[in-house]
């Protein structure tokens, strides 16, 4: 390996890495604004200058500089520090005193690196330039007079979003950031370009003016908005959840997360549950928690187990899914389900129903085939780990299922499972590509396995995968899905699925934790509601029993890859809201089946000795599913050949946090067209 000397310290370096990685290897700061580790290399800011020898005697920007072999780099000369003070005096020419008022006080980057490498004075008297703000719609608040011209949101949006719609325009002093026809930016990952900005040009405009990030407790949790399951901090002040943010995570994440993980969380606060309701001559009326589970303990006590349904929500943690699978086990319940979208698979080994590729290792793949998924819709950052690994030039991707714009190229195979049948026979380079390929993936959304024929449909896309060795792969869409399937909760022997225990006559006592995304309206059972918000399954309820979001409870979650992973309360569950599994355990009780645990430890003990894959904090299993027998995949049954279609019709809407937030509710009008923009 190549070595370098860094102030006199000898290091090795990787081959193709550059001077400023090769300081930072040694240990030293280089200043920086332009320049991240994940976008292309601009140049534009000058401000991680440092000296090279052998070279010219002058300052170099670090950044676009490839570190060589017996190179000597200097980072703190007195010809670096003037350098860097005059690119600071440049940077600051026309950028306003705004700092007081601006939302990035306390985390710009200007304002440390400034303090840090800057002078204490200005030579420039001229009056400073104002530029015009821009429309970047409802997330995104501009003050463009503050921008610095590092270009990182443009090579975001441009190379990691795959939405083009942010530029450069002009030159010299006249040279500004802009949107194309001024209007809003049409990607679910946009506002990953506020956390990129390192000043105060691009700042969350649903989050502007209400807190100083010193004011804030910061928690570190994961995200249940889809199965991704990606590293996210939640910043609270009291009561209210004030604002999320990514964490880095390598393994799911990288440091992205979607719009509708960072803004619905203004849903928290609206249309919640805080208090239990009971339904007295057709009306909902106030209740106590003694009332309300007396009247849930009276109706299933004096029901036959047969005629009690129990379906767990897309946001359910592990923990509730667990208490309430040994509470309605212990009642000798059959009829339990996690899969509130009809979905086909739960039966056999774990891997059938995992993205066996893992999320980082999917960028190993050469070949891909999408079969009844869009990810852009239903992962957004998983679509840009697709993205990525297309833009490195080294995969072919091929779609059966919706024709979307998925921010990357792709042969298109076909609307259905005929598709997926006649694979063998189609003319395009894809096939060509499948059979030639080192590491082909396929990946199974939920949009062919949720329908009446998805056990078929899995059937025949397993046949592909073996014929053609490969990976087998299922995206979720459900952050809860995983882990229900892990834990078994699926009809047991005699029992009903999540969709004929809604059909009327279905069952006669019908407990729903969290499930809104089901139609409830048809069945006539007596309806027990667990949930947060006042949505769907709450309407029609018997009985309303406030839970906890996954902000106000420490809960597990297994991701789409096989992941468990740990969420961490923020706040306080709302009002009279309960934590999911502590309400079960109260109700257990009066049923005279008082549940084996009291507190929550004991519950993850006993969730870890009954199914020891949750006690693998953070592990993803390895092996990318070699061991698992694709020819048990699915089940028997006619295909029908309709098109496949994404069960995320309006990404902004799919949860009922999501639904009672006012932003994203602003974000869905935008993306409908409802919204003029202003080119129009």
């Amino acid at each position: 390996m190549p070595k370098a000397k860094v102030n006199g310290v000898e290091v090795e370096f990787e081959p193709g890495m550059t001077v400023l990685q090769v300081a930072e290897l040694a240990g030293e700061e280089i200043p920086r604004f332009c320049y991240h580790e994940r976008l292309s290399i601009a140049g534009n800011c000058r401000m991680c200058l440092v000296e090279v020898k052998p070279g010219p005697p002058k300052p170099q920007a670090s950044c676009a500089l490839p570190a060589a072999d017996n190179q000597e780099i200097f980072t703190n000369t007195p010809m670096v520090k003037k350098a860097r003070e005059g690119v600071m005096e440049f940077l600051l020419i026309n950028h306003p005193l705004d700092c007081p008022i601006c939302d990035q006080g306390g985390e710009c980057d200007l304002q440390d690196q400034a303090m840090g490498y800057g002078r204490d004075d200005s030579r420039y008297q001229l009056n400073k330039r104002a530029v015009e703000e821009k429309a970047m719609g409802p997330l995104i608040k501009t003050v463009m007079t503050r921008c610095i011209q590092c270009t990182r949101c443009v090579r975001f949006i441009t190379e990691v979003a795959g939405v083009p719609e942010i530029g450069l325009i002009s030159r010299g002093e006249d040279v500004e950031i802009t949107t194309y026809l001024g209007k809003a930016v049409a990607s679910e990952l946009s506002a990953n370009v506020i956390d990129l900005c390192p000043v105060g040009a691009l700042t969350s405009r649903p989050y502007a003016f209400n807190a100083r990030p010193w004011e804030l407790k910061k928690t570190e949790s994961v995200d249940v908005m889809d199965a991704l399951g990606s590293a996210i901090r939640v910043d609270s002040r009291g009561p209210a959840v004030l604002r999320v943010l990514p964490r880095l995570n390598d393994d799911v994440n990288e440091e992205w997360i979607s719009d509708k993980t960072r803004y619905a969380v203004d849903g928290l606060g609206r249309q919640r549950l805080d208090r239990p309701y009971v339904r007295e001559n057709g009306k909902l009326r106030p209740a106590t928690w003694a009332e309300a589970l007396d009247a849930v303990a009276a109706k299933l006590t004096s029901t036959p187990a047969d005629r009690i349904g129990v379906i767990a929500g897309d946001l359910q943690d592990a923990e509730s899914m667990k208490a309430a699978k040994d509470l309605f086990g212990a009642l000798g319940v059959a009829s339990l389900d996690c899969r509130q979208d009809g979905m086909k698979l739960g039966e056999g080994a774990r891997e059938s129903w995992l993205l066996n590729s893992t999320i980082a290792g999917i960028e190993n793949a050469d070949v891909i085939l999408l079969v009844g998924t869009n990810p852009r819709l239903e992962a957004p950052v998983f679509n840009a780990r697709l993205r990525k690994r297309w833009m490195a030039g080294a995969l072919k991707v091929g779609v059966i299922g919706e024709q979307a714009e998925l921010t990357y190229g792709y042969e298109y195979l076909g609307a259905g499972p005929d598709s997926l049948k006649a694979l063998s026979k189609s003319k395009g380079d894809f096939l060509k590509a499948l059979k030639d390929a080192k590491a082909p993936a396929i990946i199974v959304g939920a949009g062919a396995l949720s329908r009446a024929d998805g056990a078929a449909v899995a059937k025949a896309a397993a046949a592909v995968a073996k014929t053609y060795k490969m990976t087998w792969n299922v995206l979720h869409t459900a952050a809860s899905r995983v882990g229900g399937l892990d834990l078994g909760f699926i009809p047991g022997e005699g029992g009903k699925t999540a969709l004929e225990m809604v059909k009327p006559g279905g069952v006669d006592v019908l407990f729903v934790m969290g499930a809104d995304e089901i139609n409830l309206t048809a069945s006539d059972a007596f309806k027990i509601y667990m949930g947060t918000h006042g949505d769907a399954g709450a309407h029609g309820a018997d009985v309303i029993l406030p839970a906890a979001a996954y902000t106000e409870k420490d809960g597990l979650y297994v991701n789409t890859e096989g992941r468990v992973q740990m969420g961490q309360r923020a706040v306080f569950p709302k009002g009279e809201a309960r934590e999911d599994w502590a309400i079960l355990r109260a109700l257990s009780a009066r049923l005279g089946k008082t549940l084996p645990y009291d507190t929550l430890a004991q519950l993850r003990a006993k969730l870890f000795e009954d199914h020891p894959t949750f006690g693998q904090i953070d592990y993803a299993p390895a092996g990318g599913g070699a061991g698992l027998d694709l020819g048990a995949i699915g089940g028997e049954g006619e295909l029908d050949s309709s098109a496949f279609e994404s069960p995320v019709k309006t990404f902004h809407l799919t949860n009922p946090i999501a639904r009672a937030s006012v932003t994203m509710a602003e974000c869905a009008a935008q993306a409908s067209g409802a919204a003029k923009i202003a080119a129009e």
